[in-house]
């Protein structure tokens, strides 16, 4: 039994939350709360024209990710150990990195709202990769509204995680190197990760064994 019974999963675009989400529910037999990404009708062209469609595309998210919580709510939260690939707050880092002052204030009215009929998770874990591999992670997965991804967005949305969960102080933290790590096709690297959300802790811990040499 995990002394956690909400955890959630973060991390960049691409870097391997929904795959490290689906092993955790396996493990715990906990729910699965899997973000719905591909049903925003904005995002293929958010990729093209950023500047366009990014407040279009950051009102969908919120929103939809709002309606997705109270989903949540309404059924019975402790009856297992629910595990989510998404943080609500994390919505903030894209709005200040995509928006503009006017329309990041707009969103920032209807967020506060929003955040403050969230529940906050017991446990959030956070996947870190460099560019390069987020990039080849995306490459492989092959999603079509990915592909025009760039590196330079990445890079700037990497540093905007980095700096959003330096200052996070809701839930205890575990930051995971993932760069050397495959979770997925390794069951080593899965199990010493688990090994690690067993015992409960408070404040922040680091993770970033080499899958090579298990340490």
């Amino acid at each position: 039994m995990l002394p956690w019974r909400y955890i959630v999963v973060e991390g960049v675009i691409g870097v391997g939350k929904t795959s490290l989400s689906k092993l955790l529910s396996t493990r715990t037999d906990g729910r699965l709360n899997l973000e719905v990404v591909e049903e925003n009708p904005f995002l293929s062209n958010f990729y093209l024209d950023r500047s366009t469609y990014a407040f279009q595309t950051q009102i969908f998210f919120l929103l939809s990710r709002f309606r997705q919580q109270q989903d949540l709510f309404q059924n019975d939260l402790f009856s297992t150990t629910l595990i989510s690939d998404y943080l609500f707050a994390k919505d903030r880092i894209f709005a200040n990195l995509n928006l503009g002052d006017e329309e990041l204030t707009l969103y920032n009215q209807l967020a506060s709202i929003l955040e403050q009929r969230v529940r906050k998770p017991d446990l959030v874990i956070y996947l870190q990769a460099r560019t390069e591999v987020l990039m080849q992670r995306i490459s492989w997965r092959g999603r079509s509204f990915e592909k025009n991804m760039d590196a330079g967005y990445l890079d700037a949305l990497n540093g905007a995680y980095s700096y959003f969960f330096h200052h996070s102080k809701d839930a205890p933290l575990l930051v995971v190197n993932t760069d050397n790590l495959d979770f997925v096709n390794v069951p080593q690297d899965f199990d010493l990760l688990f090994e690690q959300i067993t015992e409960e802790f408070t404040g922040t811990h680091y993770f970033a064994p080499d899958s090579r040499t298990g340490l």
